[in-house]
Formats: structure tokens, sequence, C-alpha cells
């Protein structure tokens, strides 16, 4: 087996292959061709949205060349694979203004050079389609049976799946074959949840030109208790820190189940498989390997002095105010005046947005998770709903820290007016 496609199944990025031998064997001959779509339905893309381009980087890496297909047109009817419902439609001008942002995301974390990695939009030639010459000439090689056959359009089924949704595949296997002519692409990588678009692309190219290329799929990547990877309480763990901030991004990773974490290891870093195996290895503390998972992560997306930060953010809330910086920590701003007569402990987690509501306050405060720092910094817990926290426990900073279970946390900084 070619070492490319032995190095992707070793870092868990194969799933199905439309021939694996055959795709073998051409990397064998020299460099491939391949590409990634990506459609630009949001201004930032998520954790899942990148785990196909760490794939890209191993290729890249390997000697292949890499294309990001960035969706400007397919996006305008939206692709409804995984989908229980239509996408909203945006307008077109959104689109464009999406599509340069996650352009900017995917170059910092790929480094389009031109040439073994670069970008295209299929807007440039699916806007402009002719559709009746798409029909006959595109839509003349498909089996509507055959499409319905495919899992997303089977699940869409009993949700209701709209005619405009339903060229998607016809789009999306255009594009491939808009590829193939102008550069030569030979090879579609992608998220299990695309096989039957990629099979589609395939199939539609052996028809038109009479040559074999091909799709690989990697799993949809969940966690080990089942959930889907990358949700947070606030949301998808988006790229953007403006959405996202790095601490936050740090703490997800620092924070995932002990049996994930060999795994995540493997697929969204580039340690290599010998470093992993000794990282958690039998008999190693798992929070090291977290702690060294969480800074890969958050610098391989944010950058190196980002990861140091939510680090030494991290080692500040975690510890005494000693153990590190605490400038990449969750912030709020209090009035001093409510710590001069007392703050009650669960409007203070309510009022720094640590907790939703009181009644959910309560329950952790009386469930031991509400904990509050003193004057040396050293965190404790607080029992008691009726508790006050006072100027006195306020740092010469004017400062607290706060922390609700075992993962979040909130810097108070108390302000004068």
């Amino acid at each position: 087996m070619n070492s490319s496609v032995e190095t992707l199944k070793t870092r868990g990025f194969f799933q199905q292959c439309t021939n694996v031998e055959g795709l073998s064997a051409l990397m064998d001959e020299g460099p491939v061709t391949f590409y990634e779509g990506t459609d630009p339905t949001g201004g930032s893309l998520h954790i899942g949205h990148i785990v196909p381009y760490f794939a890209f980087r191993h290729l890249r890496n390997a000697g292949h060349t890499g294309i990001a297909l960035l969706g400007g047109g397919t996006a305008r009817i939206g692709d409804p694979s995984g989908r229980s419902e239509v996408r909203k439609m945006l307008d077109y001008e959104q689109l464009d203004q999406n599509t340069e942002s996650i352009k900017a995301q995917l170059d910092r974390f790929v480094g389009f050079d031109g040439k073994t990695a670069f970008t295209a939009n299929n807007k440039d030639w699916l806007a402009n389609l002719n559709y009746i010459d798409f029909l006959r000439d595109i839509g003349s090689h498909f089996s509507v049976n055959r499409m319905l056959s495919f899992e997303a359009y089977k699940m869409r089924m009993e949700t209701g799946l709209s005619f405009i949704e339903f060229n998607y595949q016809l789009l999306q296997s255009y594009d491939f074959l808009e590829l193939y002519r102008r550069y030569g692409c030979r090879l579609q990588i992608g998220g299990d949840d695309q096989w039957g678009n990629i099979v589609a692309g395939v199939e539609l190219i052996r028809r038109i030109e009479g040559k074999e290329v091909f799709g690989l799929t990697f799993p949809l990547v969940t966690t080990a208790d089942g959930k889907k990877m990358g949700k947070t309480l606030k949301g998808a763990l988006f790229l953007d820190p403006a959405i996202v901030s790095p601490y936050d991004f740090f703490q997800y990773w620092r924070n995932v189940n002990d049996a994930d974490i060999r795994r995540f290891l493997l697929m969204f870093t580039f340690l290599p498989v010998e470093e992993i195996d000794k990282l958690t290895a039998s008999g190693k503390n798992p929070n090291d390997a977290k702690e060294r998972l969480a800074w890969e992560v958050t610098a391989l997306i944010h950058s190196k002095d980002e990861a140091d930060k939510a680090l030494a953010g991290a080692k500040a809330a975690f510890g005494s105010e000693a153990a590190g910086d605490k400038s990449a920590m969750p912030k709020t701003e209090l009035a001093r005046a409510r710590f001069e007569t007392g703050s009650n402990i669960v409007d203070l987690f309510c009022d720094t947005g640590l907790i939703p509501t009181k009644s959910e306050g309560r329950r952790l405060v009386q469930q031991g998770g509400a904990f509050v720092s003193a004057k040396d910094g050293e965190l404790s817990v607080i029992n008691d709903v009726s508790a006050l926290i006072g100027a006195d426990s306020l740092n010469s900073e004017s400062e607290l820290t706060i922390r609700a279970g075992k993962k979040r946390y909130m810097l108070v900084k108390v302000k004068n007016t």
C-alpha cells in the first residue's frame, strides 16, 4: 500500500475509497492532484470543517498537490447531506464575503503557495451555466433511482427534499469534472457524509472522459461518548477568535475525554506517531497528553503565541495566581460597590455569564460546583446559596477568579465606578 494511503489510515482519515488499490498504484507513479470542497455557508469554519484539511496537509507533505475548492457557486443552493432541513438561503454578496473569510482561515492553516496548494472557486464555472445545456450534457448521465439510494437523500426524503437541493449532487459532480479538466485532479477527499456526491463525480468522469478518478472519505468525528465532536456549551467550536476565544478553544481540547486523547492527537496534530505513543503510554498522566493536545491544536489554528497565552491562562485558572498568566482567561467587569456590601454567590455567577439562570446557579452551589478565589488566589468551594462575596476576596489588582464545575472559569475585574 502506498505510504500516503497508509498515513491517512494510521491517522484516522480513512472510511471508504472507491478503489484503494488503484489509488495506491496511482500514487506510486508520482504526485496526485486532489481536492477538498468547502461551502461558505457561514463567515467562519468550525473544527468539523477543518478535519479534511489535516488530511490535506498530510497528502501535501507527501508530495501531492491539493486544491481547496471554495463553493461560492454550490453554496447558492446548499448541500442537503447531513441536514434534516433546508439550509437558509444567503444573498450572493454575503456568500462572497464568507468566501473571502474562509479563504483567509484556510490560508493560515494550509499555507497556499499557488503550486503545491491553491484555491479555486466553483462560482467561476457554475454561476453562468446554461441550464438547458447543463441538463443535456451532465444531467443525462444521472439516474434518479441511483441518487435516491444514497443515504443523504434517503434521510431527507423523510422530512422533504426540495428540487433545488436535488440538483446539488449534479453540481458537485460537475466540480470534479471541471477540476479534472483544468488541473488533472484525480482524487476527491471529504467526510463520509459526502460519499454519495463523491461517487457520483467519479462515475460522471468515467462516463464522459473515460478515465478513472478516485474518492476517499473519512469517518465523521464523534467523541468517545457518541456526541458530535466540536460541540461546546456555546455551540460549535469555531475558528474565528471573535466567536470562540483562543483560551476557550484551548480549554475544549484540554478537557476532552481520556478515551479520545490518542485518536485526537493522531487526527488534530502533526506529532510523529512514536511521540503520540509515548504521550499516551500506560501509566502516563492523561492530563499531560491533554495539555499537549490543546497546545498543538491551538498553535495550528491560532498561532504559537496564542497557544502559549492560553496555556499560561489555564495554569493561572487551575492553580494559584502565581501559577500562570491570567491575560488569556475570559474576563468580565463588575462594579466595586456590589462587593463592598457583599455580592450574593448565585447573582455573581449569573451576572458574569458563567451560569445562564439563577435556578441553575443555586443547583451549582448546592452541588459543590461553585468556586471563588481568596486574596491569595486559591479557589475554595462555596456551598451556601446565601453566601456573600465581599471586597476582602479581591487581590491587590482588584480581581478575583470564579469557577463553575471543573472547566468554566471567569476572571472578574472590579472597577471603582
